[in-house]
């Protein structure tokens, strides 16, 4: 059976099974780091308070779950998104970012949660404390440890809401690696069967 294997489509088909386990051992590499840097962070909690960075920062250098400190001395923008308080009810977290100097990159402060996006008073800036999260846009914002501006304090960021799936989408590329080899012999098999009769 071997040698009256197609020759072009079993090479395609031996190209794609063998990408997508170099796929799926990529992802397995990609779990590991993702452990080291949720180790990483759940350390970072239990480090003492640092104030706010005043440099840019590489990703890897970020202070993600720490708690920290701020002075907003302008607000210049605000944003409103999907937030939670610390009850866990679903609402909005308002976001405002500020002016921290000429020296500084600025600070994005979640001010707090409210179930209505219009509640609370414009926050005027000032110091702020509480814990630095992820953010997709400005890479990270301070989550306030209470309430800014009338509104209540938003859920502080949690190292188990982090999510690490690189191992079952390893998974999943060996086991679409395996059908695809397991579908192609059948195909081929079938076909070798129907032209020997």
């Amino acid at each position: 059976m071997i040698r009256r294997l197609p020759v072009v489509p079993t090479a395609i088909v031996l190209a794609a099974v063998a990408t997508m386990i170099a796929l799926g051992v990529w992802q397995l590499g990609r779990g590991r780091q993702k452990d080291a840097l949720l180790a990483q962070y759940r350390a970072a909690q239990g480090l003492p308070p640092v104030g706010w960075p005043t440099q840019p920062m590489r990703e890897e250098q970020l202070p993600l779950f720490r708690q920290a400190s701020g002075i907003c001395l302008e607000p210049v923008a605000t944003k409103l998104i999907a937030g939670r308080n610390r009850d866990g009810v679903s609402g909005f977290s308002h976001l405002v970012d500020c002016r921290t100097g000429a020296e500084g990159p600025g600070m994005r402060v979640d001010t707090g949660w409210s179930r209505d996006p219009k509640s609370g008073v414009p926050w005027r800036g000032g110091p702020v404390s509480g814990v630095i999260a992820s953010d997709g846009e400005m890479r990270m914002r301070l989550v306030s440890a209470e309430g800014l501006g009338g509104l209540e304090p938003s859920a502080r960021p949690n190292v188990a809401d982090v999510p690490n799936n690189h191992r079952s989408y390893a998974v999943q590329w060996f086991l679409f690696a395996a059908a695809a080899l397991v579908i192609y012999l059948l195909a081929v098999r079938a076909k070798l069967g129907g032209a020997a009769k």
